[in-house]
Parts: structure tokens; C-alpha cells; sequence
């Protein structure tokens, strides 16, 4: 079965891409999703003017991103965790804290678009990629501290 890819599907191909797909596949899965439509010649007239404003539009996204970029370069995000002795976190610091430290400095940056492998979860400094657009990654400085512990405390357990 032939379909056209109205969005991106990993491992397949690019939105507005005639692809060969097994016939359970394109019926069971893409279509109901409308990820994808068949590929008949009414609708291959249709792709090639969403392939045009497409294009025009991933253009400005990508615009918009390389701008962010430029203002993500200066930012250094810092946390301040509990930790143990040996610098292990008893905590992590996630992509949902790194996009919530980015929104209160302003910008506006979907959680999934940080490219964490799993958090972090010892103390120093971190590199985190960004993925803004497809051809455009911003990497921002992610600095994990540990949380400064009270004298006072201290003493209290040693008695």
C-alpha cells in the first residue's frame, strides 16, 4: 500500500513523503491516526501544495528557532538538590524542571523537546541539548549544587 505522510513518523520518512507500507500497517495504524493518507492522484495534487506551505512554514519555524538559540547561548540554569556524601542526588533534577526553570526566565520550550537520557542525578555541571526545530539544537548549561546543609542540624544529630 502506497500512503502519503501528512506529519513525521519516525523510521518511515517525512511529512508530504510517498512511502510503501505493509497494507496492516498504513490501514490499522497510520490512517486512523491520520498520520497518513493514501496515495491516489487527487490526493498526491493535495500534498504537493501542503508540501509548499510546508516548506514555507517549517522556514519560519526554523527562523524563530535559530533566534532562540542565540538567546538560550548566555543561560546557565542552576539547582540546588539534596545530596549524599558521595555527590548522588536523592532526588534528579528532569526535563520537566529544566522546562519549568526555562518558563519562569520567559522562554517557552516543550519538556520533550529536551533531549535528557535520564535525569540527572549526581551533582556538577551538565551540557543539555535543546531540539528546537528539526535542523536546530540549542545547548544550554545545567549546573546541580548540593543543598547547603545547617549547622544547627548537624549538631543536633551528633548529640
Amino acid at each position: 500500500m502506497e500512503v502519503i505522510l501528512k506529519e513525521d513518523v519516525a523510521n518511515l520518512g517525512h511529512r508530504g513523503d510517498v512511502v510503501k507500507v505493509a497494507d496492516g500497517y498504513g490501514r490499522n495504524f497510520l490512517l486512523p491516526r491520520k498520520l497518513a493518507m493514501q496515495a491516489t492522484e487527487a490526493n498526491i495534487g493535495v500534498i504537493e501544495h501542503m508540501k509548499a506551505a510546508a516548506a514555507r512554514r517549517s522556514a519560519t519555524e526554523k527562523a524563530q528557532a535559530e533566534e532562540l538559540v542565540v538567546k538560550l547561548q548566555p543561560v546557565v540554569l542552576s539547582f540546588t538538590r539534596k545530596s549524599g556524601e558521595n555527590g548522588q542526588l536523592f532526588g534528579s533534577v528532569t526535563s520537566a524542571d529544566i522546562a519549568g526553570d526555562l518558563e519562569t526566565r520567559g522562554f517557552e520550550v516543550d519538556r520533550r523537546k529536551i533531549q535528557l537520557t535520564e535525569p540527572l542525578k549526581s551533582l556538577g555541571e551538565f551540557t543539555v541539548a535543546i531540539k528546537l526545530h528539526r535542523e536546530v539544537t540549542a545547548h544550554i548549561k545545567v549546573q546541580v549544587q548540593a543543598d547547603a546543609v545547617e549547622p544547627v542540624a548537624e549538631e543536633a544529630a551528633a548529640k
